[in-house]
């Protein structure tokens, strides 16, 4: 049977739905007999093309149909698909197997590791990824190794590239080997061996029923060549998807790719960033023009108008012609149907989508489908679609490593690698799947009581970290919260105890992944494996672990996390079907060949789509432009044709945000184009962001008034701390919530060493220098060191701080050493002391009393930072200094005998003053200069002032109100409480 005079070359325009209109001619070329119809295959892109061509049938029968067998060239298994097209294999030579992907990532990593020195797995793995890419594309494109070595090295190549192509080509030297020992081939390679083979095949043995060719547009030699082959069988036909037939030959020639120039002989390279770029390579590789390509008769009632594919052709022309924009007339510029929407933030913009998407629902058997690279985005969307009940059909899927079996894998390895500190202790432990069943209220009650008890600075490493705090110590404030982890603790140490046991003595990675999948059986109790997310890590583990022998050196625990993050995000795991029939969550291959009713196209900011190129470790553009490899703006050539597929659609809405999550965004460049060339004829669809606005917002608008609680007299205290006194003064409700409601703000857990803990270390070395006996300048200085010796302090800080404070340290040694030599003598440090004053008791503990010369008491407290202003002891907000003064003439302090009145009140400051650390103030002045409080004077003042709040607050009925005051530092502990954003600035009296 002869070939045809003139091959068989289709296009269905971008404004015809694909797939219907594909089985529409279909059907009416071969539909008339149900046998010659079922003897019939049709070579698809995907799988997902496999599903969209075969409901498409399914639409257009109307009843039972024998299908054409449905091929997607894109399938690992594609021999095994194309079956009997293949038939006699007898005389020809069988192809190897490929090597599985798992195999090939893992050596690929071990020989980058093995050539690169000192990396760590997950970099290796990486660079293997990438490395494992190049190869494909060489393969792909027919490049052979030794192309390689006739390159001409310029001096304009920086020395890392250099660096880097000499590497790749010693890896590329050894990977034969490799192959060859185990017997297989690259999958890249064993594809252009099917398809150079089964070309062979239908040359001499054409298939008895039909071949279509439908929506491929791969530019590799071995599939033009098949396409080729396809399109001059006499039952043959290759049915492009959108091949733009409205350019003219000026444009069509514009986008390249060009000849090389006859002097330099380097080609220019061509607009590969062009939606049309693709076609013409693949039509040149076909030994084809586009005059060859007719279009498809067919069309279905899916369809736009016709005018839609000339404004896409018009609104992607080459950079170089864009200024015919402006010669086009009003009308030429018609976008109906196409509408946009632009919105300031991407939660907007999500909100806006999913209203759209349900609006679509009002219309009985319409369906929408949203197309977007942005996979946060979608997530947003599927979230909002919830509102109403619609779970959204997302066939793009999400990364293991964001779902619920990876998060806990990668939760575990970091818990090992940072030896159990408090944060990724406590995200593993709180993991949904850990004891899930039956225990898992109980479990999370022990992990409530541990996290109370990680609150502040970092325990020691590893388990017995967490075993030394369960230790009794004595004046326990959390005594209760302890005993209660410590009846939890040793069934979760049993859990935990055998992953960091095995991590001590895995040598490689095998050893590694095979303590964390028994360890997270058992936490879990197999839950882990279960349901189709478990099984992709059940079946990417197990691929794992078999090609762990042969991948990278993972003897470091730390890097372990990485490498798994890497492994699992590079799986995407695809709900089972069962979402909304007719509403679609897609990415942008799943897209392709696809089309609704209303085609939503989100996300359109360049950086996502188009996407950012990625970059290639290996080889310089410039190298991948000479040895003939596709350049790394191929991608976003695809991209564009994605959207100028996409928009072909009945009704598309393009949707921006103007800001991304790290900061304002620029529009796609796709956008843009579109924009300036419908000129007057862009319309916006801001009646959904009005919807969204409008979907959250109440009906009426009641912010909460100033409050002022007036608590009865009964639970107001009668015992308060000298340090709560300023705060009562100066926010009355914060003093309300502390010491009424009894509520306090948890510190963060695995808490830096912050102020309060300086605060708290430097009154406990001085403490100890001054009842340690002799004041022995040099062992105040060796006890400050030691301070920074413990666990719990960080490196950084240690390196800020530690320098200041020990100038500090030695200032106060020195002005002890001075004050003892005047006379002076240090009575308590540390200690505490209460006194009855207006029928309260007030407490406080004074940093250090001394006996000053004159027979009087000097009241000393060390700060860490700026003491208060003068100003503010006047004011009433800094009271802690006097109250203590008035306890101890109240004969508060025990041990403190003879005469009790205070003359002296000082702040040790350890901050800096002038060119030195230590400084001493005093707030109050014996002539009363400076606006200070005459000394004579202070306790009295300070007697009046506690009086007077007491009576008020404590023993009386006044309101707690909140007060914002600028004259003390406010730390926010109790805004959200106290609803400040919804009265502060507003006068309510």
């Amino acid at each position: 049977m002869g070939d045809k005079a003139r091959p068989a070359l289709y296009t269905i325009p971008a404004h015809r739905a694909f797939a219907d209109a594909l089985v529409a001619g279909v059907l009416a070329r071969h539909g008339g007999d149900r046998m010659t119809l079922a003897q019939g295959m049709i070579l698809l892109p995907s799988n997902r093309a496999v599903r969209a061509v075969s409901d498409a049938f399914v639409r257009a029968s109307g009843g039972g149909l024998l299908l054409p067998r449905l091929v997607a060239i894109g399938d690992p298994d594609l021999g095994e698909q194309v079956g009997g097209a293949l038939d006699p294999l007898g005389q020809e030579d069988a192809i190897p197997p490929a090597i599985a992907p798992m195999r090939r990532q893992m050596i690929l990593a071990r020989m980058v590791q093995a050539v690169k020195g000192d990396i760590d797995g997950a970099q290796a793995l990486q660079l293997g990824q990438a490395l494992g890419a190049v190869l494909d594309q060489m393969q792909v494109e027919r490049v052979p190794a030794s192309a390689l070595r006739g390159l001409t090295m310029s001096d304009d190549l920086s020395k890392h590239w250099q660096t880097s192509l000499t590497m790749f080509e010693i890896l590329i030297a050894r990977w034969p080997d490799e192959l060859a020992r185990l017997g297989c081939i690259d999958m890249a390679e064993r594809r252009n061996r099917l398809f150079d083979r089964l070309a062979r095949r239908w040359t001499d043995h054409p298939p008895a029923g039909f071949v279509v060719s439908a929506g491929i547009s791969t530019t590799a030699p071995a599939v033009a060549g098949l396409l080729r082959r396809i399109a001059e069988m006499p039952n043959g036909m290759v049915v492009f998807a959108a091949l733009d037939q409205h350019m003219d030959d000026d444009a069509w020639d514009a986008i390249g790719p060009f000849a090389p120039d006859p002097v330099t002989g380097i080609a220019p390279a061509g607009h590969e960033s062009h939606p049309q770029y693709a076609f013409k390579r693949l039509l040149n590789g076909m030994s084809a023009t586009r005059d060859d390509v007719a279009q498809w008769r067919w069309g279905s009632e899916h369809d736009a108008r016709a005018v839609r594919g000339r404004n896409i052709s018009n609104a992607m022309l080459p950079p170089r012609l864009t200024s015919r924009w402006r010669d086009l007339k009003t009308a030429v510029r018609s976008l109906a149907g196409v509408e946009a929407l632009e919105v300031a933030t991407p939660g907007e913009e999500a909100q806006a989508i999913a209203i759209a998407l349900r609006e679509a629902l009002e219309t009985p058997e319409r369906t929408a489908a949203l197309v977007t690279p942005d996979r946060q985005l979608a997530t947003r969307v599927s979230a909002h679609l919830k509102r109403w009940g619609i779970e959204a059909d997302d066939s793009a899927g999400l990364p293991l490593s964001r779902l619920l079996p990876g998060t806990l894998l990668i939760a575990m390895a970091e818990a090992v690698a940072e030896r159990f500190a408090p944060v990724p202790l406590l995200t593993l432990l709180k993991h949904p799947l850990v004891m899930r069943g039956e225990g898992r209220l109980s479990w999370l009650d022990g992990v409530r009581a541990l996290d109370l008890l990680l609150r502040g600075p970092r325990p020691q490493a590893g388990l017995e970290g967490i075993d030394l705090l369960l230790h009794p110590r004595a004046d326990d404030r959390q005594r209760i919260v302890r005993e209660q982890v410590r009846d939890w603790w040793p069934a979760a140490r049993a859990l935990l105890a055998p992953l960091e046991d095995a991590f001590r003595t895995a040598t490689g990675l095998s050893d590694q992944l095979a303590a964390l999948r028994a360890q997270a059986s058992a936490l879990t109790a197999d839950a882990i494996w279960a349901g189709h997310q478990g099984h992709a890590a059940a079946d990417l583990f197990t691929e794992m672990e078999a090609a762990a022998d042969e991948g990278p050196r993972q003897a470091d625990m730390r890097g372990l996390s990485a490498l798994l993050d890497i492994m699992l995000g590079g799986t995407s795991v695809r709900p089972p079907q069962g979402g909304h029939p007719r509403i679609s969550i897609l990415g942008l291959i799943e897209a392709r060949l696809m089309q609704a009713d209303l085609m939503i196209l989100g996300g359109l900011n360049e950086g996502t789509w188009p996407g950012l190129p990625s970059p290639d470790p290996w080889l310089a553009p410039r190298i991948r432009r000479e040895l003939g490899l596709p350049g790394q703006e191929t991608r976003i050539g695809l991209s564009a044709h994605d959207f100028a597929s996409a928009l072909g659609a009945p009704h598309a809405l393009i949707t921006r945000a103007r800001r991304g999550s790290g900061g304002p965004a620029v529009a796609s460049r796709l956008w843009l184009r579109l924009k300036a060339m419908a000129g007057p004829q862009w319309k916006t669809a801001d009646r959904y962001a009005a919807l969204g606005r409008g979907i959250d917002t109440p009906a009426t608008h009641s912010p909460a008034l100033r409050p002022a609680p007036v608590p009865p007299l009964a639970l107001r205290p009668t015992v308060i701390p000298v340090t709560d006194v300023d705060r009562l003064k100066a926010d009355p409700y914060a003093f309300y919530a502390r010491r009424v409601l009894r509520l306090a703000r948890l510190d963060p857990v695995d808490a830096d060493a912050g102020p309060a803990w300086r605060g708290t270390a430097v009154h406990d070395i001085l403490q100890q220098w001054a009842e340690a006996g002799p004041l022995d300048p040099a062992d105040l200085e060796r006890r400050a060191r030691a301070m920074f010796d413990q666990p719990q302090v960080h490196p950084l800080l240690k390196a800020l701080w530690q320098p200041r404070l020990i100038e500090a340290i030695r200032w106060i040694a020195a002005q002890v050493v001075q004050d003892k030599a005047e006379g002076r003598t240090i009575l308590a440090v540390e200690r505490e002391g209460r006194a009855d004053i207006a029928d309260v008791t007030l407490m406080g503990k004074a940093d250090r009393i001394d006996r000053l010369p004159d027979g009087t008491l000097g009241i000393i407290d060390y700060k860490t930072g700026k003491p208060p202003s003068a100003r503010q002891v006047r004011a009433g907000f800094a009271l802690q200094l006097g109250l203590l003064g008035v306890i101890a003439e109240h004969g508060g302090f025990d041990g403190i005998e003879g005469k009790r009145l205070a003359g002296g009140f000082e702040y040790w400051s350890l901050a800096k003053k002038g060119d030195q650390f230590g400084y001493r103030e005093s707030p109050v002045d014996p002539l009363g200069k400076r606006d200070k409080i005459v000394t004579a004077d202070f306790t009295m003042d300070v007697y009046a002032k506690f009086e007077q709040l007491a009576q008020d607050f404590l023993r009386g009925t006044a309101p707690f109100r909140a007060e914002i005051n600028p004259e003390v530092a406010n730390y926010g502990d109790y805004d959200q409480l106290m609803r400040l954003e919804e009265w502060y600035g507003r006068d309510d009296g």
